[in-house]
């Protein structure tokens, strides 16, 4: 598509200012007018209330009307994807991400990538896209196609997993599934973080099939488990299990709500460490299986719990939630322990998260020492104009 075939939106006055300061997003309170026929996920050029051009990016119907993709005056062609996809890979190279140890990154953060909406995770062989637009989602084949030439000689499929991340208005109409290479019955990928083995799980399981945003964390783990007893709450496809195991911890308990997820933790661990006796695992309801246990059982507890609050609206709720969870942490863990405690809701800002996790400690009564203070890994960017891309927030605590 040419540059003159892009249709045209038009801000208030004075409504540019964000945009001067490079942030990807146009909010639908700062659009004053937009061509008819406008349809979601389209390639627009967003204009001054002075008919100046200022950015091309996505539309969609929302609060954030337009994702920006550039704020250069270009079309968005195969060479436009080419490029971007290149830098970002260059980057993941140039920061040892990509390496004989390491097969599995995020080679696409959204807008730490300048590609607002979209996420491409590597597991070896196999890229998983995921769409959070309505644009990334209609370009998704220039996306693929440029995905295949710039990870060429490495890649042999790309998957497609966007129907729980895609804007539920948008009537888009696409099924998860392979956009090249392998079906569902013949790819079997071992993907490798820090010279361990996991088998992510992209047709069926969370985000893209496994968190690689945990992977400095996982590894800051293993130097803190030689011989403790280690709690993994919600260990989905158990990551910090098998570093642990990995650091020469004595005992290892990983615990999960969903049963799927304990099975594929205990098929990680196995890829790992075979029939290791230290490792045992169960699928019950966190709260349920942190009033059972005994104060001094563990002295190193994990608790990764997923978002608490997916919007502004569910903020408060989460926090009595994050609260709730440390104080009992903070009750169960032995002395001398250690927490690490997560949240990876982006609304919950560092400062309300530590408040949170403050004030689970006071009630406690215990002494409390900040060791960590943890955030997402550098193949997880984020854009310095758009700060909002900080969403992990983590502590490591220890508790006398």
């Amino acid at each position: 598509m040419s540059e003159a075939n892009y249709k045209r939106i038009t801000l208030r006055p004075k409504k540019e200012d964000a945009l001067l300061r490079f942030h990807p997003w146009v909010f639908s309170g700062a659009v004053a007018t937009k061509d008819e026929g406008l349809v979601e996920g389209e390639t627009v050029r967003v204009y001054t209330a002075a008919g100046n051009y200022i950015a091309t990016g996505h539309y969609q119907i929302g609060s954030i009307e337009v994702r920006v993709l550039t704020f250069r005056d270009e079309a968005i062609t195969h060479d436009f994807w080419v490029k971007r996809l290149s830098v970002a890979y260059d980057l993941r190279k140039k920061i040892g991400v990509v390496s004989e140890h390491n097969n599995a990154y995020r080679l696409v953060h959204g807008e730490g990538d300048n590609l607002p909406g979209l996420i491409i995770d590597v597991y070896g062989n196999t890229a998983v896209i995921q769409s959070h637009s309505a644009g990334m989602h209609i370009d998704r084949m220039y996306i693929c196609e440029a995905l295949k030439e710039v990870l060429r000689g490495t890649l042999k499929n790309i998957y497609y997993k966007s129907e729980t991340t895609l804007p539920y208005k948008a009537d888009l109409g696409q099924e998860d599934g392979y956009l090249w290479g392998g079906h569902a019955d013949e790819v079997d990928e071992i993907a490798v973080e820090n010279g361990l083995k996991f088998r992510p799980d992209w047709l069926k399981g969370q985000k893209t099939g496994f968190f690689v945003d945990q992977r400095d964390n996982r590894a800051l783990i293993e130097k803190y488990s030689s011989g403790r007893s280690v709690l993994n709450m919600f260990c989905y496809t158990g990551g910090f299990s098998f570093y642990a195991m990995r650091g020469g911890a004595k005992r290892v308990c990983s615990v999960d709500s969903s049963a799927k997820a304990i099975m594929l933790t205990e098929n990680n661990v196995e890829l790992n460490f075979g029939n290791d006796p230290r490792h045992e695992s169960y699928a019950e309801d966190a709260f349920k299986f942190l009033g059972k246990i005994n104060e001094g059982d563990y002295d190193l507890i994990v608790l990764d719990p997923p978002a608490f609050a997916k919007h502004r609206g569910a903020i408060r709720n989460a926090l009595q939630g994050y609260k709730r969870l440390n104080a009992v942490a903070f009750d169960k863990i032995a002395k001398g322990g250690i927490l690490f405690t997560f949240s990876c809701s982006q609304v919950i800002s560092k400062e309300a998260f530590r408040l949170a996790v403050f004030s689970a400690a006071a009630q406690s009564g215990r002494s409390v020492k900040i060791l960590h203070q943890l955030t997402q890994p550098a193949d997880h960017p984020i854009n310095i104009y758009h700060p909002e891309g900080e969403y992990l927030k983590g502590l490591v605590l220890y508790v006398e």
